[in-house]
């Protein structure tokens, strides 16, 4: 028996278990467990409701994190599942996708939040202006971990059969492009990835009204275009005149909350070192959110940071066609040489300016 029990607890470790309470049910209640690929979904099992409104339910966890559901009739509750969570799902009958808690994991419960408020906006509810402060919100949450399933999620989302970001508004694409690419440079072999790049380029194309493919995500910024803002003293940089002053300067738009900033900043440094005394500075903006994590973090820099209060809305986006961070660009005799998106390529692309 001890044998068996050992044999039960490996094989449960091996798997993802959501469990909880359906209020209101009874034993002829059924959940179907269904996982999403890029917006289709499929069975991966199906659950009886015990008498007493229980059920549990464990599969085998995905290689990425992905989308699942509970579905009961035509009714649904959407979390994410990363690897081996266990996730408790409570709900009431018969409003199944409305009377319902979901926790365990951080994005679990995020998602359970953006779906219960999106319904305040279901059937034209809530005004325009109402609708347009939740989206930008939701915006923020986007570009603070843009390579995140939260971001894909969102990205994905519909309210009344329209997108939340629609890939045909100049504004939303920019959003999309954030996703499509921060997957791109960070999840590679990601089965989404070459998915949200479709929707970003199917976009651009529909905007621009391109008929021909194309193997770029963005158009070449060649122009420099001069940005003015304050580091954590309060002083005011001008680009231009940093440009002026250096042989060469990077100009990176990223945020110090992304998961990968520390890693960046690690990268940067190693550059900044290994070029500075030949005239090489950094010109870093943040977009953070809030100023907190930026402002903390560049005391410790040696190059110029600075803090962009616009955050995603930022006309500086706009100007130099930036939809995704961390986003690069070359300065070399105050004029664009070359953009970089792919933080590891950095380096070698520097080199050849030097």
């Amino acid at each position: 028996m001890i044998a068996v029990l050992i044999g039960l607890t490996a094989c449960n470790g091996n798997k993802f278990h959501i469990d909880g309470t359906i209020e209101g049910a009874g034993d002829t209640t059924t959940l179907v467990l269904e996982q999403s690929s890029n917006g289709e979904w499929f069975i991966v099992d199906s659950i009886k409701v015990g008498k007493n409104g229980k059920y549990s339910v464990s599969a085998d966890p995905p290689e990425v994190p992905s989308i699942y559901q509970l579905r009961w009739g035509n009714q649904t509750i959407c979390f994410p599942i990363d690897s081996l969570d266990h996730l408790t799902i409570n709900a009431k009958l018969p409003n199944f996708a409305r009377d319902y808690s979901v926790s365990g994991s951080e994005h679990a419960e995020q998602i359970m939040k953006i779906d219960q408020e999106a319904m305040q906006f279901a059937g034209g509810k809530g005004t325009e202006a109402e609708l347009k402060a939740w989206k930008d919100k939701q915006a923020r949450q986007i570009a603070a971990d843009p390579n995140g399933i939260v971001a894909y999620y969102l990205i994905n989302k519909y309210i009344d059969g329209k997108p939340l970001f629609d890939p045909m508004n100049d504004s939303d694409l920019r959003f999309i492009g954030a996703v499509a690419n921060a997957f791109n440079s960070f999840r590679p072999n990601d089965p989404r990835t070459q998915y949200l790049v479709n929707l970003l380029l199917d976009g651009q194309r529909r905007r621009r009204g391109m008929t021909a493919a194309t193997d770029t995500l963005y158009a070449d910024v060649t122009t420099l275009l001069d940005i003015s803002l304050q580091d954590y003293t309060g002083k005011e940089h001008k680009l231009s005149q940093v440009a002026k002053e250096h042989n060469v300067v990077l100009l990176d738009f990223t945020a110090y909350a992304l998961e990968v900033s520390p890693q960046l900043n690690k990268l940067l440094n190693d550059i900044y070192q290994a070029y500075h005394s030949r005239g090489l500075t950094i010109y870093q903006v943040s977009l953070d959110d809030d100023n907190v994590t930026w402002r903390e973090a560049a005391k410790h820099l040696p190059w110029i940071t600075v803090y962009d209060p616009m955050s995603v809305q930022s006309n500086n986006l706009s100007a130099y066609n930036v939809n995704g961070i961390p986003t690069t660009f070359i300065i070399r005799n105050s004029e664009i040489v070359e953009r970089v998106e792919d933080a590891t390529k950095l380096k070698a692309a520097v080199a050849k300016y030097m």
